[in-house]
């Protein structure tokens, strides 16, 4: 399942449409009871969310600040159920026209093929300190 579940990370990873997740759709590799927990933005920071709803909400708030944003994967690491995708963020403010880059990793969490929790990091070697993993 190690590789399954990191191309199938992948696969969604390189075609998310965080509009599509704000609507609930192609969270197929979510499990129903997925739990996300963001740590990236000060005012949401310990703040989680539970299943495909609460993930949607999660992604409206996360890109409401945003008039234009990217979120390119750069590489997966790990295997098995567990695993850390770092990402490059690209944005501009939605009030301020202020642009942004930095980056962004996640921690996944797989059961039975599924996503069962992640967790965002503004720090990827966190993430991976977190997942136990090193580049």
């Amino acid at each position: 399942m190690s590789q399954e579940n990191a191309d199938r990370l992948r696969a969604l990873l390189e075609r998310l449409d965080v509009d599509a997740w704000k609507r609930r759709d192609d969270m197929s590799l979510l499990d129903p009871e997925v739990t996300y927990e963001d740590t990236t933005l000060p005012d949401h920071v310990g703040e989680t969310y539970r299943g495909h709803d609460g993930v949607a909400r999660a992604t409206a708030r996360w890109t409401e600040a945003y008039e234009r944003l990217t979120i390119q994967l750069e590489r997966i690491l790990g295997s098995g159920d567990r695993l850390v995708s770092v990402h490059t963020v690209r944005g501009r403010a939605r009030y301020s026209g202020i642009e942004a880059e930095g980056p962004v990793a996640y921690v996944w969490t797989f059961r039975n093929g599924k996503v069962l929790h992640f967790q965002s990091y503004r720090d990827p070697k966190e993430a991976l300190e977190v997942a136990g993993l090193r580049e």
